[in-house]
């Protein structure tokens, strides 16, 4: 956490961009560009166009908020093209917004690219005024300009840069129109010099104001280049902004003066969008005509349901199908592999690791891909669709009676994917409580490492009806985590009703922009495929293939060394031990204990474990179903077994990755380490009731 005083440096120090540039002493022609816009503005559709896959995703420091960079080659030229979080202005409430403030207001972004949906151009412009009162150069890229003509609506684009004093590019991102031209746009106004950022003239008592704090602020630091922003914040009372200032301005500011500030820019856009735009429409009506069905107060929920149930019904399904073909593949690769050590002579050990240790391990896994690509297209389609934004809308109801607000329920839709962005997802939520609770029930949703867990068992056991087995896990993982947001709020407003009024939680209201319905994209969700499959690869390449080697390891290891029986290994030993913990739950066996031991590295695993451990190579294909069945059967495991490892699996402890991010997210050992401890718990004990209750009528 950075200190007052750095701050305070920080804030003194804010020099001239010219000064700024030669100390950076980098090639004029290579600028750092941010893109900063509305949310669903197009603008990381508009990223991805720009810089393809080839994207570079890290957290920014200190922070858990994820940040992508591109590298753009233009006119023999490189720039570093960065997006930033969605905002609406630069206000700074979320975690998001704080850090799209602090870039753009740091030396690190030459250019900024402000991207602006033109069909509702009124809203976005406000940000747009925000950002020019920095001072920096600012492009406007007016996106979606063929729904602005769909419409008959008209931009004057010679009249709107004459009233906003920057250059204004028409763009479209879906179809890349205007890229190059925003791009030397982008270019040529940076090496022009900074024009005025008093666009926007406040009232004289506010504008005296100004000049007095800026002839302070220029008192402390000659060579500040934003003044006037920084006048407007400390007139805002930003408490940000206030609590770095380095000197007392109290004389100046006697109270807030947000509100006319904030009314003052609006009249100003009003005074635009009058002088702009011809033919004003507010909204789409086939848009309107769509949310009065999907966001229905009675059917929004159900329709919300039914449209999930068709998205796992193809990630089983239709995944499964090509889940086949991998599967030919693998068993193919590893009779060819063993064929070739054999002709080598390799030595048992060697072939033990190669075919019993990575290549079940790992391809195993690898044989799922399929489902999990079809969960990510579908996630990618429903979210550039614009039907994301209502699921948030539709759930509001549910989640206020929880405690929570329709914002929440994004992390744990997120978390149906991978758990790990749907942690991070929750720095949007403005309450820390919030945060807590959505972090702790998120990892109740099925995330996509789950799936090989579910199409094993509920294939082996479930017949016609192992869809509908696999699709009770998100049911019964969603509704889990609702009740215990319940129980968590519950306990909270006990809490409250000791502390005083200025103590008690804040209650949030949902704010949410429902944008307009369009085609999705197709080049922006093969983007969000492939960099999900790709992590999905990079896994089995790491984690996986780590956490297999190390499997084989203790199964093919003893005291007395190497030993071909796995009942003599380290293995056995450790699931022994287990044994009596996990038999109220019909988990009572050795291997099973191993596994469920083994999924703390990676969910995925569990599956390629019990392929290792019950000694089947091909567990995934009909032949290895078939054997690993048989063998279970043997042991006494059936179906009712199969149900309460599924549950077990849901609810247990995630892997060491979303253990990582909380632990970043909550800055809090002690509350990481109840997360572990809860979850944990709360499996052991959802698994023996399934059982427990199961055998009363089985």
């Amino acid at each position: 956490m950075t200190s007052t005083n750095s701050n305070q440096d920080k804030f003194l120090n804010n020099r001239n961009p010219n000064t700024a540039m030669k100390n950076k002493m980098r090639k004029a022609e290579e600028l750092n560009i941010g893109f900063i816009g509305n949310p669903n503005s197009g603008k990381t559709t508009l990223f991805n166009a720009y810089t393809g896959a080839q994207l570079k995703v890290a957290n920014w420091p200190g922070v858990t908020v994820e940040k992508k960079e591109g590298a753009l080659r233009y006119h023999n030229h490189v720039h570093k093209l960065v997006d930033l979080p969605g905002i609406y202005s630069l206000t700074s409430y979320s975690i998001e917004e704080k850090v799209s403030r602090q870039y753009i207001l740091s030396d690190d972004v030459d250019v900024i690219v402000d991207i602006a949906d033109a069909s509702n151009l009124e809203r976005n412009l406000y940000l747009t005024l925000q950002l020019i009162e920095i001072g920096k150069p600012v492009v406007l890229a007016l996106n979606m300009m063929d729904i602005v003509k769909e419409r008959g609506m008209e931009i004057d684009l010679h009249r709107l840069p004459e009233m906003l004093g920057i250059p204004v590019i028409p763009v479209s991102a879906r179809k890349k129109t205007g890229l190059d031209i925003l791009m030397h746009a982008v270019s040529h106004h940076k090496a022009s010099e900074p024009k005025s950022n008093d666009v926007v003239v406040y009232s004289e008592l506010i504008e005296d104001k100004i000049t007095k704090i800026i002839e302070r602020l220029r008192e402390y630091n000659p060579d500040i280049h934003n003044p006037r922003f920084y006048a407007i914040k400390l007139l805002e009372n930003d408490s940000e902004i206030m609590g770095n200032c380095p000197f007392d301005v109290s004389d100046i500011v006697d109270r807030s003066y947000e509100t006319e500030i904030i009314n003052r820019k609006y009249d100003f856009i009003e005074e635009v969008i009058e002088e702009v735009l011809v033919n004003r429409q507010e909204r789409s009506e086939l848009t309107d005509k769509i949310d009065n069905v999907l966001t229905h107060r009675i059917l929004g929920i159900p329709i919300f349901l039914g449209i999930m149930g068709l998205v796992f019904f193809l990630t089983f399904t239709l995944g499964d199908g090509i889940k086949g073909i991998f599967e030919g593949w693998l068993e193919s690769f590893s009779v060819w592999t063993e064929d070739v050590l054999l002709a080598l002579n390799a030595g048992a050990i060697l072939k033990s690791l190669i075919i019993d240790g990575i290549i079940t391990g790992v391809g195993t896994i690898l044989t799922f891909l399929p489902n999990i690509a079809i969960l990510f297209l579908a996630l990618a389609f429903l979210e550039d669709s614009g039907y994301m934004a209502r699921v948030t809308y539709v759930m509001n109801g549910i989640m206020n009676k929880i405690g929570l607000t329709g914002r929440a329920f994004i992390p744990m839709l997120l978390g149906f994917g991978c758990t790990v962005p749907a942690i991070m997802a929750t720095r949007t939520l403005e309450n820390v409580r919030d945060r807590r609770k959505t972090i702790l029930i998120t990892p109740f949703m099925s995330c996509s490492a789950k799936i090989p867990v579910y199409v094993l068992l509920s294939g082996m056991f479930f017949g016609k009806f192992a869809t509908l087995a696999a699709l009770s896990m998100y049911i019964i993982g969603l509704v889990s985590g609702l009740l215990i947001a319940f129980a968590a709020t519950k306990i909270e407003d006990k809490a409250d009703q000791l502390k005083s009024p200025d103590e008690k939680s804040e209650v949030n209201q949902l704010l949410i922009e429902l944008p307009e319905y369009k085609n999705p994209n197709a080049y922006s969700i093969l983007i969000y495929v492939w960099e999900n499959v790709k992590a999905y690869l990079s896994k089995a390449g790491t984690t996986i293939f780590l956490a297999s080697v190390v499997l084989w390891f203790i199964l093919s290891f003893g005291t007395t060394g190497y030993v071909e029986d796995m009942s003599q290994s380290f293995g056995a030993v450790i699931g022994h031990f287990l044994v009596p913990a996990l038999e109220p739950a019909g988990l009572g066996f050795w291997q099973i204990g191993v596994s469920l031991i083994s999924g703390l590295a990676a969910k995925e695993v569990v599956v390629s474990s019990m392929g290792i451990l019950f000694g089947i190579t091909s567990i995934d294909s009909a032949i290895g179903l078939s054997a690993m069945h048989q063998t279970l059967g043997v042991m006494g495991f059936g179906a009712l077994n199969a149900y309460s490892m599924m549950i077990f699996v849901l609810f247990y402890t995630p892997c060491v990755a979303t253990l990582a991010v909380t632990a970043q997210e909550l800055k809090a050992a002690k509350w990481t380490t109840f997360l572990l401890i809860f979850q944990l718990t709360f499996a052991w004990i959802a698994s023996v009731l399934v059982y427990q209750i199961g055998s009363l009528f089985i």
